[in-house]
């Protein structure tokens, strides 16, 4: 697991606006990451860009963008799966690439392994990316888009808002014509210090302009309810609860900006916070990050969250419900 330098303060959202390759000029971070249907039909067919669909594998073959690679998390993660069930967008892949046995289903790769799974959905050294989801599986696809940017791509990389069913509703075509596979050439990966453990977690609970964040349902954050039946229930001390179903609207879209900074503040997030989100296993907690990118604030990613604190007994847990008569 590698760690984020401790003195990590700069606007990482910032540092996207000149969106994807130059293909679009943004004003602001949300320009630069999240982009319309209109605009992705206006640059599908332009030079060296590489489209990813993220949705269930057995739908993709009958309704996709023309061109589109489908993308599993299985694709682009490692995962120890001794008897544990895999949750939605998380398939096995036909050649899974292999990790460390520490229970933990959902983790980056190496920077070896990543560049490879990369090259082989067709990305190189010149790719635009646009990411969409597809049948509701949007917390896999900010994973997706989050994983772009752990491997240096963030700048180059665009998610379409509302997805398939977006483009579909403004009547843009699909086919059923899968895409041939094409791969790309792609040099060794600079990653990005964006992704962290429990040491680092635990060490920046109190800490002044990070603002631990916990995007699991209210449910888990509040101790009504563990993953499993052998989980501590309730959350990482002086974490705020900003869940993952609050940043989209009733039409699968990102919420506006206003409604999103009312929603970080009311959680206690200041402005320029650095966010580091953890959920059960690091796929949920994407799309809180993933808002506050658009936002401007810098991002951090506890990627075995709570499946991993919970597995140690040193690190405390606070449960809201245990106090209540």
């Amino acid at each position: 697991m590698r760690l984020a330098s401790l003195g990590l303060r700069s606007l990482v959202g910032l540092s996207l606006v000149a969106g994807i390759a130059g293909a679009q000029r943004a004003s602001s971070p949300r320009e630069a990451l999240v982009v319309t249907p209109a605009w992705v039909a206006e640059h599908l067919h332009d030079a060296n860009t590489v489209v990813f669909h993220v949705g269930d594998p057995a739908k993709f073959g009958a309704k996709h963008i023309a061109g589109a690679r489908l993308v599993s998390l299985s694709d682009i993660s490692v995962s120890d799966r001794s008897g544990m069930e895999m949750p939605p967008g998380m398939a096995m892949a036909p050649d899974p690439i292999t990790g460390p046995k520490n229970g933990l289903i959902l983790e980056m790769p190496t920077a070896e392994q990543l560049r490879s799974q990369l090259a082989k959905l067709g990305v190189s050294d010149n790719s635009r990316i646009i990411v969409y989801s597809a049948d509701g599986l949007y917390t896999p696809t900010t994973r997706v888009a989050f994983t772009l940017d752990y491997a240096g791509l963030g700048n180059r990389t665009v998610v379409m808002d509302g997805g398939l069913e977006a483009w579909v509703r403004e009547g843009r075509p699909v086919t059923d014509v899968s895409a041939p596979e094409q791969p790309g050439t792609l040099a060794a990966l600079k990653l990005r210090s964006i992704v962290v453990d429990a040491n680092y977690v635990h060490a920046h609970e109190k800490a002044a302009g990070i603002s631990i964040v916990d995007a699991r349902d209210a449910v888990f954050y509040d101790g009504q309810r563990a993953r499993t039946g052998s989980g501590r229930p309730g959350h990482i001390p002086g974490a705020k609860s900003v869940p993952y179903t609050a940043v989209q609207d009733a039409d699968g879209k990102l919420k506006p900006a206003d409604q999103l900074i009312a929603l970080f503040t009311k959680a206690g997030v200041e402005p320029g916070d650095t966010v580091v989100a953890y959920c059960h296993i690091g796929q949920q907690a994407t799309a809180t990050l993933f808002a506050a990118r658009t936002l401007g604030h810098p991002v951090l990613l506890y990627d075995g969250s709570f499946t991993d604190w919970e597995k140690h007994p040193d690190l405390p847990v606070e449960n809201p419900s245990a106090k209540k008569p």
